[in-house]
């Protein structure tokens, strides 16, 4: 079995940590929410719920993590000596790697389709009609080629390595993805009717606050925005040196996080409402959005159309935007399983990683020939039920099955006088009595919903 790596840098692993965290829920997910539940009643409410739950969440997951030195699985299971604890807190380690490794099967589909449709305007460019048509057209042989294309991209960055591979693309790809980012909200922003979508963004209704559906949205949306649930988090944490100090690196996780996702709405919100003026329905006759799921393959492309000679470049940097931030968090989820693999088998990170990523394209296969009943089927699963379901599990072993000294201990590697500041007198007992509350609330919400 390969020695434990570690990041070779505090920059290393907040860039990789953010990328897992930016993913298609921030560029894409976040807007639609923000469009659907208020504007800025909805990004008001969102940035108070990502500190209550998503920042102490992400800061009880990366410490199981670099306690355990070790995937999920066993680092969970580091936590007690309890045998019946062990046990069940190897379920919930190994419920949280399958978890992540199904969610990376309709991921792989979802972020083919971005590199299909930013060569779409290339095609359109070189004169190829019936192959632009074949590229934004939904068919098994698009989705399974585009697939296929995107599984072996993350496979190349994971199986070199966590030094050469995951940290070193995610510190390329991560301030790319910025400068894209905000060229496109620059560009978008001096569009006509921006300014309508600018203020429905900004300015809350205050009126809308405290509706339910904007609450509910918004803790959701915290919940999911930074990984939570999902094994990754507790993975880089396991690769986290022990001289970092883990609330300060946290802290810069989730600010980054929620400063992309911030970034997002003011690109996509503006856009949408430029695509309004220009003449592309986007709300129904009783104010609600249309097209929210499929908005980035629906409405974006209908405004792309109406800006002349512009589209092709303006399309095309748009969702090669995508594919970088799907790419930086489909690393994170591959790393997952292939961790898991390397450490019950003794396989080679290589072998290991072509053995998961092979497992899960083939899930990816199946999903693709049997879209109508599996795609949505597993997105459900995993996301509305597993992943919540596995974050209660961890939420109550950090709170209530790990000793508070071993916690402390932890902790103050790499923060020696954590025990004397406002951190330590709130985090532990608000991650003991009132996460597990908050997350009770999101699997309440996505039973019901």
């Amino acid at each position: 079995m390969e020695t434990r790596a570690q990041f070779s840098s505090k920059l290393g692993f907040v860039m990789a940590a953010a990328g897992s965290a930016i993913g298609v829920g921030n560029i894409w997910g976040f807007p639609t929410q923000a469009a659907s539940n208020g504007g800025g009643a909805f990004l008001l409410v969102y940035l108070l719920f990502i500190f209550l739950l998503g920042y102490p969440m992400l800061v009880a997951e990366i410490t199981i993590g670099r306690h355990g030195q070790a995937s999920p699985f066993r680092a969970l299971q580091q936590l007690t000596g309890n045998p019946a604890g062990k046990a069940v807190a190897g379920l919930v380690g190994l419920a949280a790697v399958v978890t992540v490794s199904l969610i990376f099967t309709f991921y792989a589909i979802v972020s083919g389709w971005f590199v299909a449709y930013a060569l779409e305007p290339l095609a359109r460019m070189a004169g190829a009609a019936e192959g632009a048509d074949w590229l934004t057209g939904f068919s098994s042989s698009r989705n399974l080629v585009f697939t296929l294309l995107f599984a072996l991209l993350s496979l190349y960055v994971v199986s070199r390595g966590l030094e050469k591979g995951i940290e070193q693309w995610s510190r390329r790809l991560m301030p790319l993805l910025l400068v894209m980012l905000v060229l496109l909200t620059g560009y978008m922003l001096l569009q006509p009717g921006a300014g309508v979508g600018l203020k429905a963004y900004l300015v809350p209704d205050f009126s809308r606050v405290f509706h339910g559906e904007v609450l509910i949205g918004a803790l959701g949306q915290s919940f999911f925005s930074l990984s939570l649930g999902a094994a990754v988090m507790m993975l880089y944490g396991s690769y986290l040196s022990r001289q970092a100090s883990i609330p300060a690196l946290a802290a810069q996780v989730t600010l980054l996080d929620t400063g992309v996702a911030f970034l997002a709405g003011l690109l996509i919100l503006p856009a949408m409402y430029v695509a309004q003026h220009n003449g592309v329905t986007i709300f129904g006759a009783d104010g609600s959005l249309l097209s929210s799921d499929t908005l980035v393959f629906s409405v974006l492309p209908a405004l792309f159309e109406t800006m002349g000679q512009a589209r092709y470049p303006v399309a095309f940097a748009f969702f090669v935007l995508m594919i970088v931030a799907a790419l930086t968090s489909a690393i994170s989820m591959l790393e997952a399983p292939v961790s898991l693999a390397m450490e019950s088998t003794g396989l080679s990170r290589l072998k290991a990683t072509w053995l998961m990523t092979a497992l899960c394209t083939l899930i990816s296969a199946v999903i693709v020939f049997n879209f109508g009943s599996l795609f949505g089927l597993v997105i459900t699963l995993t996301t509305q039920y597993a992943q919540p379901l596995v974050s209660l599990g961890i939420t109550l072993y950090a709170g209530w099955v790990w000793q508070r000294s071993q916690v402390l201990a932890e902790l103050k590697a790499g923060s020696p006088e954590l025990e004397q500041g406002l951190f330590w007198k709130i985090w532990p007992w608000y991650v003991r009595l009132v996460c597990p509350v908050l997350v009770l609330v999101v699997i309440i919400q996505s039973v019901g919903g």
